[in-house]
């Protein structure tokens, strides 16, 4: 029985796709394979970072414990890790850390939860700092514009990394004798303010570039005419407008300042003994290196897996949500 042009029609519209900007850019993004892969490789960081002390009692070790100087047979004589891969096995699952003999993958856990806690407030700090101020400096134009405008120059222009490690130990000092050991929650409340100072520049400059675009468009003349005061403007009629823009900047930044931290750590100027830290570990495993790379290794390959999948999923959650800037 032949089916008339109307009923195949109606067919057609009933099992259409949904047409929801959020319900077609998550089909954009499930017919991404290397987009979802990236995603499960992230949420897998993201769950082991989150229960690492529940993995750890699991484990039955934690990463502050000396098992190297506890228990002899573990480290050679000049503290290196008897056996293959720095002493990897079903005890001690990716070894142990030379001299001290502490537990490799307990501190790569608890590494991951260091680096994502710090990466991730300061993404969220400099996004909310930057969309506001781009969105102020965008929609009121003027001198105001122009003022905004000179002071992202001027923040841009400063080379981060190397006034990064110069503040850092200065702002410690202002809340920290010399006589005292700055404590952990205070280093990472610094390294959370200095990074973000130096970070919402980008933001705000992409932001107020969006705004510009936006606010001669003709829903944005609407609401004007219409009696709309600039503050229902910038958050009804703008902001949402801007979500795409937001959410890819901040995908992509995370990865960026998973780095910044591990980089700093490295070169003492972020995280220290005896808290886990990937960008420790590797500068405890690079004066060791000749001797066992294993150390050094382990982190190493855990940050280039994170930050190779972290930067897919923005990719592909840009493409997802723009496809149009392909």
């Amino acid at each position: 029985m032949s089916r008339s042009p109307t009923t195949f029609l109606k067919r057609e519209i009933d099992t259409s796709t949904p047409r929801t900007p959020a319900a077609l850019a998550w089909r954009r993004f499930r017919s991404d394979r290397t987009g979802v892969a990236a995603g499960v490789v992230v949420g897998v960081f993201f769950v082991l970072g989150m229960c690492a002390p529940l993995i750890s009692a699991i484990y039955g070790k934690d990463p502050y414990t000396t098992y190297g100087q506890n228990e002899s047979g573990l480290l050679d004589d000049y503290g290196y890790p008897t056996g293959a891969l720095g002493g990897a096995g079903g005890r001690f699952w990716l070894g142990l850390e030379p001299g001290l003999g502490r537990d490799v993958f307990t501190q790569l856990l608890y590494g991951i939860r260091t680096s994502l806690l710090i990466a991730l407030v300061v993404v969220l700090v400099v996004t909310v700092v930057g969309t506001a101020v781009g969105l102020v400096a965008g929609y009121a134009g003027g001198w105001l514009d122009f003022g905004v405008s000179r002071v992202v120059d001027i923040a841009l222009s400063f080379p981060s990394t190397l006034f990064i490690i110069a503040f850092v130990p200065v702002v410690q000092s202002l809340f920290v004798g010399a006589d005292q050991q700055t404590p952990t929650w205070m280093r990472v409340m610094t390294l959370v303010v200095v990074l973000s100072a130096f970070g919402w520049a980008p933001v705000a400059r992409l932001l107020r570039g969006q705004v510009i675009s936006l606010r001669t468009r003709e829903f944005v003349e609407a609401a004007r005419i219409g009696g709309a005061s600039p503050a229902r403007i910038v958050t009804r009629e703008l902001l949402p407008n801007l979500w795409t823009p937001i959410l890819v900047s901040a995908s992509l930044s995370v990865p960026a300042y998973v780095t910044t931290e591990a980089a700093l750590s490295f070169l003492g100027a972020g995280i220290v003994e005896p808290t886990p830290d990937w960008g420790r570990m590797i500068h405890r495993g690079a004066e060791v290196y000749l001797s066992d790379i294993t150390y050094m290794l382990v982190p190493g390959l855990a940050i280039l897996v994170f930050v190779v999948a972290f930067n897919l999923l923005g990719d592909s959650v840009r493409d997802a949500l723009a496809p149009s800037d392909r």
